[in-house]
């Protein structure tokens, strides 16, 4: 059983290591003018399809209103469009415009790519120990 000190010791190096890969990671985002909410946006509406924001909300762990902003962006540079509902108008769904579909499809591989390329510290057996780790814990916090 891990000591509190030993526990609070991997909180710190697990929260140092995400956000040092995640800054690695979208760094090149920015290069489209996009952030990291709005490249999961296009990002799930490209893999999943059309779906409504409370849906995006939580594939990618926001709040609704982070989200409703998020598009609201996405939207004014015509990257996504907002198709009401025929039985109700307060429910939306949010689809890729030809050009986010474009955007999206030109950005993904580059950041695929980009991170693969920073797993490459980690042999084949690590990077399955890393996922197996990862999962644990975050199954243990949604118990």
């Amino acid at each position: 059983m891990a000591t509190s000190q030993q526990a609070l010791a991997a909180y710190v190096k697990l929260v140092r290591a995400a956000d040092s890969i995640t800054a690695c990671a979208h760094a090149h985002l920015s290069e489209h003018s996009l952030t990291m909410s709005q490249f999961g946006v296009l990002e799930a509406l490209l893999h999943k399809g059309p779906m409504c924001q409370k849906a995006l909300a939580g594939k990618l762990l926001k709040s609704g209103g982070n989200i409703t902003t998020v598009v609201d962006n996405l939207e004014k540079r015509a990257l996504v469009r907002r198709e009401r509902g025929q039985d109700d108008r307060r429910y939306s769904t949010v689809h890729l415009t030809e050009a986010g579909r474009a955007l999206i499809e030109a950005v993904f591989p580059v950041h695929a790519e980009g991170i693969a390329a920073l797993f490459t510290v980690l042999d084949d057996a690590e990077l399955a120990r890393l996922g197996e780790l990862c999962r644990k814990l975050g199954r243990a916090c949604s118990a």
